[in-house]
C-alpha cells in the first residue's frame, strides 16, 4: 500500500509505464511550455513601454533603450513611435494566444493518447493473469480499473500534471518580469496569494482524501450493482427484485457524486476568494506606486504591467491549485491503476517464440501424485492422484458434486497448476516454459458457455477474423453437432447475430454451438465439462455419436452425469473423497 500524500512517488510509477515514444512527445510539450510562457511574459513586458508612449511620448523617444529601436526605424517624432509600439504590442498578444491554444490542443491529445496506451495495457495484462487470478477476483474491479480508473487517471492526473507545470512555469516567468518591474509590489503579490492557497490546501487535505476514496470505492460498486442485476435479469423480473438493485446502484451513485461534487467545491471555490484579495492587492499595491516619488509618466505603465501580469497570475495560480487537488483526489484511482498495471506479465505467454522445448504429443497423457488445493487454509480436492490416458483414448469422469472432476480437468489444461506432482506428456513435465505449447492441443466444451453479441459463424470460428473463417470447416462442424437443419430456419443462416450470451438461443443450441466451436478448432484433446446436459437424450445421443467417430487420433475426456454419456468411453475415472479415483468400464459402472 503507499503512503498517504506520497503523489510524486505515484506518478513517477506512472511515467514509468509510458511508452518511450509518449515520454519524448512530453518532453516535447515541455519545451512548447517554456516557450508559451515566454511570450506570456514579453507580451506583460512590452505592455510598459506601450503605455509609456501613449502617456509621455517625449520620456520615451528620449529613454537610453529606446534609441538603437528609433535610429534602426529612423523616426523623428515620438508620436512615430506610437503606430509601431502598438502594432508589436497586437502581434505580440495574437501570437502568445495562438502558441497557448497550439499547447491546449497539444495537451489534450497527447493526454488522451497516453490514456488510451495505458487503458489498453492494464487489458492486455489482465487477459495474460492466469486462471487462479481470474476466479479470485470480481470481474467489476478489472472492467472499472480499464474504463473508469483510468478515465481518472486521465482527467484527474495527466491532464492536471502537465496544467500545473504549465501554469509553474508561466507564474514563475510574470513574477520574474513583475519583479523586474517592482519588487516590492510582486513580492507583496507573492506572499498574499501564496499564503491563500496555503491556507486552503492544508484545511482541505484530509476531506479531499476520504473523498479520493469513496470515488475509487464507489465508482467499482457502481459496476458491480449493473452487472449483478442485468446479468441475472431474469431472476430478478421473476422475484421483483428491481427495487433492491436500484438501492444497490443508488447507495453507490450518490456516495460516488456527492464525494466528486465536494471536490469539485474544494478546487473551484478560492477562485472566488481570489478574485476579491486580488482586487484589493492590486489597490494597495496602485496605491503604494503613487506614494513613490516618480510622475505619472513612471506610475501608469508600471500599474498597467502589473494590472495585466496579475491578470494572468490569478487565472494561472487558480489553474494551479484546481490541478493539484484533481491530482490528489484521484491518488485512490491511481493506486488502482498502479496496480493493475503492476500484474506480471508472463514472458512465456507474450514471447511464444521463444518457448523452450515444444511438447510433442504421440502416446500419452500423465498425472503423477498429484493434489489441490485452492488456499493454504482449504482442504484439497485432490490428494495423490495419478492417471494415464493414451493417445486415442475416450476417457469418462463422474463424481458428485465437490469431488474435484473440473479441478481435474483443469489441470490437464494447465489453468491450475498442482499444489504437488505433476503433469507429463509422453513422459516430458508440463511447467511453466512450455505450458502454452500443451494447450494448444487442447479445446474445451464447459457446462455454460460463452458467446459473443456476433453472428453465429463468428462464435464458432470464436477469435479469428471474419476474413479468414474456414467455411468449408464451418459447415463441417455444423452436420457434426445437428445444427444444420435449426440455421437453415433461420433468415439470415450463419449470419444471424444470438444477442448477448446467446440469449435469442435455447440452452441446448448454446451448447451444440460451444461443441461445434471446440471441434472447429482441430484440437487433439477434447474436454467436454457437461458440454451436453443442456441436450435432449436424443440430440445427445446423436452429438455424442458423432463424437465418438470424429478421429481415432482424437483424445477426448467427458465429465457427465448421465452414465448414458459415457456409453462409448473406453474407460470411466470415478471420483470420491472416500476412495479417491477408481477407473473402471461402462458395463462396471452399469
Amino acid at each position: 500500500m503507499y503512503k498517504k500524500g506520497v503523489i510524486d512517488i505515484l506518478t513517477i510509477q506512472l511515467w514509468n509505464y509510458l511508452s518511450k515514444k509518449r515520454q519524448k512527445q512530453f518532453f516535447l510539450v515541455f519545451f512548447l511550455m517554456i516557450l508559451v510562457s515566454l511570450f506570456e511574459v514579453i507580451s506583460v513586458g512590452i505592455l510598459v513601454p506601450f503605455l509609456g508612449i501613449l502617456v509621455s511620448p517625449d520620456f520615451v523617444y528620449q529613454h537610453e533603450l529606446a534609441q538603437p529601436f528609433i535610429n534602426y526605424l529612423e523616426f523623428d517624432s515620438p508620436r512615430q513611435l506610437l503606430p509601431a509600439i502598438t502594432l508589436l504590442f497586437i502581434l505580440m498578444v495574437i501570437f502568445s494566444s495562438s502558441m497557448r491554444l497550439l499547447l491546449l490542443f497539444t495537451m489534450t491529445k497527447l493526454t488522451w493518447a497516453s490514456g488510451s496506451d495505458l487503458s489498453i495495457e492494464i487489458y492486455r495484462r489482465t487477459l495474460y493473469q492466469k486462471y487462479s487470478v481470474h476466479t479470485s477476483r470480481n470481474s467489476s474491479e478489472v472492467i472499472n480499473g480499464v474504463i473508469n480508473k483510468t478515465n481518472t487517471v486521465i482527467s484527474s492526473v495527466i491532464n492536471p500534471s502537465l496544467v500545473l507545470l504549465s501554469s509553474i512555469i508561466l507564474i514563475f516567468g510574470i513574477i520574474s518580469v513583475l519583479i523586474y518591474i517592482d519588487i516590492v509590489a510582486a513580492l507583496m503579490a507573492i506572499i498574499i496569494f501564496g499564503s491563500l492557497y496555503a491556507f486552503v490546501i492544508t484545511i482541505t487535505r484530509k476531506r479531499v482524501q476520504e473523498n479520493s476514496k469513496s470515488i475509487a470505492t464507489q465508482s467499482t460498486n457502481m459496476i458491480k450493482s449493473l452487472q449483478e442485476g442485468l446479468g441475472g435479469i431474469r431472476d430478478v423480473l421473476l422475484g421483483g427484485h428491481q427495487e433492491f438493485y436500484t438501492k444497490l446502484y443508488k447507495k453507490a451513485d450518490m456516495s460516488l457524486r456527492n464525494a466528486s461534487a465536494n471536490n469539485a467545491i474544494v478546487s473551484e471555490s478560492p477562485r472566488f476568494i481570489l478574485e476579491a484579495v486580488g482586487m484589493i492587492g492590486i489597490t494597495l499595491i496602485a496605491y503604494y506606486i503613487t506614494q513613490k516619488e516618480a510622475g505619472m509618466e513612471g506610475v501608469v505603465p508600471i500599474l498597467g504591467a502589473l494590472a495585466l501580469g496579475a491578470q494572468k497570475l490569478l487565472p494561472a495560480l487558480q489553474q494551479s491549485y484546481h490541478a493539484f487537488n484533481a491530482i490528489r483526489g484521484a491518488r485512490s484511482s491511481l493506486e488502482d491503476v498502479l496496480k493493475l498495471l503492476n500484474q506480471r506479465l508472463p514472458n512465456e505467454l507474450v514471447n511464444e517464440k521463444k518457448i523452450s522445448g515444444k511438447i510433442i504429443f504421440k502416446d500419452n497423457i500423465k498425472l503423477e501424485d498429484v493434489s489441490f488445493k485452492h488456499g493454504k487454509e482449504e482442504n484439497f480436492v485432490l490428494s495423490n492422484v495419478s492417471l494415464d490416458i493414451k493417445k486415442g483414448e475416450i476417457v469418462g469422469l463422474i463424481g458428485i458434486t465437490g469431488s474435484g472432476k473440473s479441478t481435474l480437468v483443469d489441470i490437464i489444461m494447465c489453468l491450475l497448476q498442482p499444489s504437488s506432482g505433476f503433469l507429463s506428456v509422453d513422459g516430458r513435465k508440463v511447467t511453466q516454459d512450455n505450458f502454452r505449447s500443451w494447450q494448444s492441443y487442447v479445446s474445451h466444451v464447459p457446462q455454460n458457455i460463452y458467446l459473443i453479441d456476433g453472428t453465429i459463424e463468428e462464435n464458432i470460428a470464436f477469435a479469428e477474423n471474419i476474413d479468414k473463417i474456414n467455411h468449408d470447416r464451418i459447415n463441417e462442424v455444423i452436420g457434426l453437432t445437428q445444427l444444420a437443419s435449426f440455421i437453415e430456419e433461420l433468415p439470415n443462416g450463419l449470419k444471424t447475430i444470438i444477442g448477448e450470451s446467446g440469449i435469442r438461443l435455447s440452452g441446448g443450441q448454446r451448447q451444440r454451438i460451444g461443441i461445434a466451436r471446440a471441434i472447429y478448432n482441430k484440437a487433439e484433446v477434447l474436454i467436454l465439462d457437461e458440454a451436453t446436459s443442456a441436450l435432449d437424450s436424443e440430440t445427445e445421443s446423436k452429438i455424442m455419436s458423432a463424437i465418438y467417430n470424429l478421429d481415432f487420433n482424437l483424445t477426448i475426456l467427458i465429465i457427465a452425469h448421465r452414465t448414458s454419456t459415457l456409453k462409448g468411453c473406453d474407460k470411466i475415472i470415478k471420483l470420491s473423497s472416500e476412495d479417491g479415483l477408481t477407473i473402471s468400464s461402462y458395463e462396471e459402472i452399469l
